[in-house]
């Protein structure tokens, strides 16, 4: 286990933007990520440390840098060699893993919150997406020269990822509740799922929000499986590559929040969950559904091992949503303006009253004094 409250004492560059000491926050890990061949691992935290670790042969911690502002998604390229970092100011860096004491390389930018980064398999292409509905497609040696937008959502881009056996498509997660494929370097949209439309009846309601907050991916059958925020239930669906589309194949509801999922190269299905008791889940595959595993050893070995340290989760127990706030504001103004345009209506008519009387008036005088004459 390692604890990064010892990460302070080697940081690298421990200074701001602006070459001030960076301040001080939590050390909740905000995001982090595996390399393809497991042989690496990093991630940030709340105190804007980027670790690095190598995993084989045992877990060895290799540099501890800083980071100018808190992340909100980093990746490993295939190569191995580089780390990107995407964080709340809208930028993407990049730090060697080759060099590992050198400091970050600004890589791209965008004018609006990062909330996603992905690559293509062979490293090719960067893909951003961001709060203003955006999916960008750079170019990874020159990430200055943008190849594509995926536009189509209506709220903050949640997730992306590159199916690995098919590199040329992306999904992409949405506040709208919208799971969509895309051709991501034209751009266009191949498929879009709306996740109301696959829940089950009694656990839609009108207001749901199906943000999701997970993806996972099997190699062996391509399926996908995501779970969204705040809501206990796992969606599984299978890619038809030739049909460029989802096909929902499974439901899997939890007792609890679910906080991640994976999957193995077998297929095994492992769901950790909001629950102290059981904060592991394991599922098999059995002629096309997931159905639940109890007795496997290694399930048993590490739920006991989370179980133990479950003090690590407890500030997460109950947590808001992390999306609520991304959200559009709206504001129902069009009552409030159907009443002032009807109070001008009436003042409108109010006046032409008055002057209607003020001419009728002024008539009957000049009738009365040429009668006199």
């Amino acid at each position: 286990m390692y604890d990064c409250i010892n990460a302070e004492k080697t940081t690298v560059g421990n200074k701001g933007q602006d070459g001030q000491p960076a301040d001080k926050g939590s050390d909740d890990i905000l995001a982090f990520a595996f390399s393809s061949s497991g042989n690496y691992f990093a991630l940030t935290d709340d105190n804007k440390h980027l670790i690095l670790f190598h995993t084989k042969p045992s877990w060895e911690c290799v540099s501890v840098r800083s980071v100018n502002r808190r992340c909100t998604a980093l990746i490993i390229t295939a190569a191995e060699d580089k780390i990107l970092v995407a964080d709340k100011s809208g930028d993407v860096y990049s730090y060697s893993i080759t060099e590992p004491q050198t400091e970050g390389k600004l890589e791209l930018g965008h004018l609006s919150l990062l909330l996603d980064v992905a690559l293509s398999p062979d490293d090719r292409y960067i893909l951003t997406a961001d709060r203003d509905e955006k999916i960008r497609v750079s170019l990874a040696k020159a990430p200055h020269n943008i190849v594509s937008y995926c536009l189509g959502h209506k709220e903050f881009v949640s997730k992306i990822f590159v199916i690995p056996d098919y590199p040329d498509l992306l999904l992409s997660a949405s506040g709208d509740c919208t799971v969509r494929l895309w051709e991501y370097r034209s751009g266009k949209e191949v498929y879009c799922c709306h996740l109301s439309s696959v829940s089950e009846p009694e656990a839609t309601k009108t207001d749901q929000k199906y943000t999701v907050s997970r993806i996972a991916y099997c190699c062996q059958g391509g399926y996908v499986a995501i779970i969204c925020d705040c809501i206990p239930t796992v969606y599984i669906f299978q890619l038809d590559a030739i049909a460029q589309q989802l096909v929902y194949r499974q439901q899997i509801s939890l007792k609890h929040k679910g906080w991640d999922i994976a999957f193995e190269e077998t297929g095994d299905f492992w769901i950790l969950q909001e629950d102290s008791e059981a904060p592991l889940l394991l599922y098999r595959p059995d002629d096309g559904q997931w159905k639940p595993v109890t007795d496997d050893k290694g399930l048993q070995k590490m739920s006991k091992y989370l179980h133990d340290n479950w003090t690590v989760f407890e500030g997460f127990v109950g947590a808001e949503s992390h999306y609520s706030s991304l959200y559009k504001a709206s504001f129902d103004n069009m009552a409030t303006y159907l009443q002032r345009k009807e109070e001008r209506l009436q003042q409108q008519k109010k006046k032409r009253k008055d002057l209607q009387h003020g001419s009728n008036g002024q008539t009957k005088k000049i009738k009365t004094e040429e009668s006199s004459l």
